[in-house]
């Protein structure tokens, strides 16, 4: 778990650092509890996809640049057939962050104070 800013608020959140993390990401959760969300973070830019494939909640994803500003915001609906939809956006990116589905109301442009 680590804190993120946003909107002058602090929230918790899950961290996915690693490619094990990232893969499973919120595969299986039924709920959050006290988290906000998920923070995927790669250290450097990527184009990496998602997928909500056995994910049980509906989901925002804002993909940040590496200062933590929204670059894209997706709507990501749970999906158990094959094959599921794929998510991204078109630049390079830094870090993602999934929240359960119009929960905090990231836009292009606002920043996410990251750890």
């Amino acid at each position: 778990m680590v804190e993120i800013e946003f909107d002058g608020e602090v929230l918790a959140v899950a961290l996915a650092d690693d490619r094990g993390l990232r893969a499973r990401g919120l595969m299986g959760v039924e709920d959050l509890g006290d988290l906000a969300g998920m923070l995927f973070s790669w250290g450097e830019p990527t184009a990496s996809v998602f997928t909500m494939k056995d994910t049980l909640i509906p989901l925002d994803i804002a993909f940040l640049d590496r200062d933590g500003v929204v670059l894209g915001v997706l709507e990501m609906t749970p999906c158990d057939a094959t094959p599921c939809p794929n998510y991204a956006i078109d630049p390079v990116y830094w870090h993602a962050l999934e929240s359960p589905l119009g929960s905090l109301g990231l836009e292009v442009g606002d920043e996410v104070g990251l750890p």
